[in-house]
């Protein structure tokens, strides 16, 4: 099960010390405006995250079949546009909420169809939860990969045929989805993707068969891995190894690459989090919209 996930995102929601004061406030400032993050991802920073308008988007909900199950999605692509480059992005353990949908917004304002599914819908609903621990046992450490690569499938065929091109598909996640940014790399039809600090390693299970580690030989994509140097719940010697294993492995696998951003913990791109640390998260950003660039997608 993916607990080193809880661990590092427990990390980055600690603010350092605080008062119940303090978390009276940010809760009530989660409530005074509106955002929509799961209570599990309570504590939010002193200041409003960053918001990305939707004029000039088809921006919302939409829902797709997979298995007879109604899978919802978070979508965002410039209006009245076909033929458009298509991202999959993937949620952190506190699924799609709107941090998640902003990450779609910006995507769609630099020209992409992003759509963000719900992979813990069958499961539950991580915005009931505000106890972490009791998230992940119940609802996270439930989601199967097999379940996770068949929704994804699910959102190409959906994108692809809603405006995205089939032939210029690319997937980034974060946290919980970093890892599943690495899976669907070696199973899925993307041509780059883009991890986030996703763990690498794991111990096997019915639900995790593999981890990054393992599927490091047979990419179909290369991989952009953004990590923090001092995030506690992966660490570095897990990204030494996947390095070694990367240049073992395939052409996708030789041509994937680390950033290490030496200062930044857990979750840096994370803007409704303390963890946040705007200058990693921009040139990520930047680097994450480049790598799409140079290997076909945008």
């Amino acid at each position: 099960m993916p607990f080193d996930d809880l661990r590092a995102d427990v990390h980055s929601l600690l603010p350092g010390r605080s008062t119940e004061a303090g978390a009276t406030r940010r809760t009530a400032l989660q409530a005074a405006l509106g955002l929509g993050y799961a209570a599990a991802a309570a504590p939010l920073m002193a200041q409003t995250a960053i918001v990305t308008p939707a004029d000039g988007l088809d921006a919302g909900t939409v829902h797709y079949e997979v298995n007879g199950f109604k899978v919802p999605a978070y979508r965002a692509a410039p209006a009245g546009k076909t033929g458009l480059p298509v991202v999959l992005v993937v949620q952190e353990i506190f699924g799609v909420h709107t941090y998640i949908a902003d990450v779609c917004r910006r995507l769609a304002r630099a020209g992409y169809l992003a759509i963000a599914p719900e992979l813990y819908a069958r499961q539950g609903d991580p915005a009931q939860y505000s106890d972490i621990a009791k998230l992940m046992a119940e609802v996270v450490s439930k989601v199967p990969d097999a379940q996770v690569m068949a929704d994804l499938d699910g959102a190409v065929q959906w994108a692809t045929a809603h405006g995205g091109d089939a032939a210029r598909v690319g997937i980034t996640g974060f946290c919980w989805g970093g890892r599943i940014a690495w899976l669907y790399a070696a199973h899925g039809p993307v041509k780059a993707a883009v991890a986030w600090y996703g763990r690498l390693v794991g111990s096997p299970s019915a639900v995790t068969p593999k981890h990054p580690v393992e599927i490091a030989p047979i990419l179909k994509a290369p991989v952009l891995g953004l990590y923090g140097g001092q995030d506690g719940g992966i660490p570095l010697d897990t990204v030494d190894k996947m390095k070694a294993d990367l240049v073992q492995g395939s052409a996708a696998a030789k041509a994937s690459e680390f950033v290490v951003y030496p200062e930044a913990s857990h979750a840096f791109h994370a803007d409704y989090r303390p963890s946040y640390r705007p200058g990693p998260a921009e040139d990520g950003w930047k680097r994450a919209l480049a790598w799409f660039k140079t290997h076909g997608v945008a």
